[in-house]
């Protein structure tokens, strides 16, 4: 069980935690857009929901987040960890801006799409992430036996905030991630005249919900390339699948 959460240098009073139990991995845990709500209309996902196997709804883990607060999971986690973490969405009642958030801890591996068009928030994992990982990269960890994960968006509109990048260098307004690992959603939501150039392929929505900035894929690119752009250049410099703007 992790001992020590949060920001060790952090000046900030230490968060209130809420400890989920995890026997079993469970699909989207901390998923700010509940499952895209809005297309099933809470048929796959509701925010009322409990999680297997705890007393916490699905919602009290994301308003929990919202609140500062930090979420520790024991155990694996399943699909879209912190999907649109950070993000105040408008479905729900929000700005449609980013906010500030807490961290989520995993003691134990995380499968496909974790971070998926995150923007704001730390995530940290003890075990295996598995790939295509969300809009994120490493950065040097500060909890002894964790990898520690932050929003590429967040890196360009708020800068480093002391953390040291880790396979990646970020120069100026240009960030480059050479770190070789496929993302998916890579500069989600990105609203700076800022450059992000990413060296390998890529897998699903690069460069989703643009608004401002260039995202350049020295490779190739999945499905839903460009979705929702609402400003911005998107560059791929390969092939790209179904549904490309």
């Amino acid at each position: 069980m992790l001992k020590i959460f949060g920001r060790k240098k952090s000046k900030e009073p230490k968060r209130e935690l809420l400890e989920l139990e995890a026997p079993e991995p469970v699909d989207c845990l901390c998923d700010f857009t509940f499952n895209f709500h809005w297309q099933h209309n809470g048929e796959k996902l509701d925010p009322t929901w409990k999680i297997p196997n705890n007393d916490y709804t699905f919602g009290e883990l994301v308003e929990h987040l919202k609140n500062r607060g930090d979420v520790c999971i024991n155990g694996d986690v399943g699909h879209r960890l912190s999907s649109s973490m950070g993000v105040d969405l408008k479905y729900f009642g929000g700005s449609g801006n980013d906010i500030p958030v807490g961290d989520v801890y995993v003691d134990g591996n995380v499968d496909t799409r974790m971070g998926i068009s995150m923007t704001r928030g730390y995530i940290y994992v003890k075990g295996i992430v598995k790939e295509p990982m969300g809009n994120l990269v490493e950065v040097k960890s500060d909890v002894n036996g964790y990898q520690k994960f932050r929003s590429i968006t967040d890196i360009i509109h708020h800068g480093l905030d002391g953390d040291k990048l880790e396979g990646c260098n970020l120069i100026g307004d240009k960030l480059l991630i050479d770190d070789g690992t496929v993302k998916d959603t890579v500069g989600a939501r990105l609203n700076h005249d800022a450059e992000i150039i990413m060296n390998g392929n890529v897998d699903l929505s690069t460069g989703i919900l643009m608004r401002k900035g260039t995202v350049r894929i020295n490779g190739t690119a999945g499905k839903n390339t460009g979705a929702l752009l609402n400003g911005g250049i998107v560059i791929i410099d390969g092939n790209t699948d179904d549904f490309t703007l």
